[in-house]
């Protein structure tokens, strides 16, 4: 496999999978915002036959798919249908980024075949799609494997993510300031995240894989290791505030990505947090 076409290419994960994928000696065709909208028909009209396609164009946000519903949806969940209906057209392969989709679960770790809960219409946008993979491999034979990724993080996230908001207020506040030290989450680097999506290119069969680290980190500890690092003691604010129908623990079971994948993170939340805050300094 040779050619590959990346959607959403010029997003913090895409810039990522492009250099990676080019650094492997694959030749790429990058599909970015500035082309044409994912779910239109016409973008994806004249773009070259490639023999799979990285699907991670998707807006993200959550907070705002509340207040448009119907954009997330038709950008998330027919985007994707534009890609499969792409992959179709072409034999190419679909690795579809999909979410985290397990809500508050009832045992940790948490595997492929634990329920699916859609509180938000993000979420909600990208089970309709993962039903639309399964529907096309099934159905029109479209090798599909679906990633589901805890919580990537790295240098050049949005600074509305967490670990990097964090971040920006211990250079420039000198204090840390959330609305819940509680909630924990299983991180996973975006170089791990990235390298097991380009091994996911090696899978023949329809799957569905978890991808973490096997460790969760709440907030007050991400700040703990923060601090460790820094050798600070900033002081830190909390309204203590839990959002409705927080979910206060992710962990993945990452067994399935070991065994397909022959994969396994190497870099751990205080590597992750010093190379990002190192990269902060540096920029």
């Amino acid at each position: 496999m040779s050619k590959i076409l990346v959607t959403g290419a010029n997003g913090f994960v895409g810039k990522y999978i492009v250099k990676t994928l080019l650094k492997a000696g694959y030749e790429v065709v990058s599909l970015t915002s500035n082309m044409g909208h994912i779910a239109a028909a016409t973008t994806w009209q004249y773009l070259p036959k490639t023999d799979a396609v990285i699907h991670l164009a998707a807006k993200t946000f959550v907070p705002e798919s509340w207040q448009n519903p119907a954009v997330f949806l038709d950008t998330n969940a027919n985007g994707t249908l534009m890609a499969l209906e792409y992959c179709k057209k072409h034999n190419a392969k679909l690795i579809f980024i999909s979410s985290y989709l397990y809500g508050n679960p009832k045992t940790l770790p948490i595997k492929e075949t634990a329920p699916i809960f859609t509180p938000n219409p993000y979420a909600l946008a990208k089970k309709i799609a993962e039903d639309y993979c399964t529907f096309y491999a099934e159905n029109f034979n479209v090798p599909v494997v679906i990633i589901r990724p805890f919580n990537i993080y790295g240098h050049g996230q949005p600074s509305s993510f967490l670990i990097p908001m964090l971040i920006h207020q211990m250079i420039t506040d000198k204090a840390f300031a959330v609305k819940d030290l509680e909630p924990k989450r299983d991180y996973i680097y975006i170089t791990d995240f990235v390298e097991a999506v380009v091994l996911a290119l090696t899978i023949n069969s329809f799957e569905i894989i978890n991808i973490g680290s096997e460790t969760s980190y709440s907030v007050a500890e991400i700040i703990t290791l923060m601090q460790q690092i820094e050798e600070t003691n900033y002081p830190v604010f909390s309204d203590a505030k839990k959002r409705q129908a927080e979910i206060m623990n992710t962990l993945a079971d990452i067994s399935k990505a070991h065994q397909l994948l022959h994969w396994k993170p190497k870099v751990n939340m205080l590597q992750g947090l010093q190379k990002m805050i190192q990269e902060v300094k540096c920029s």
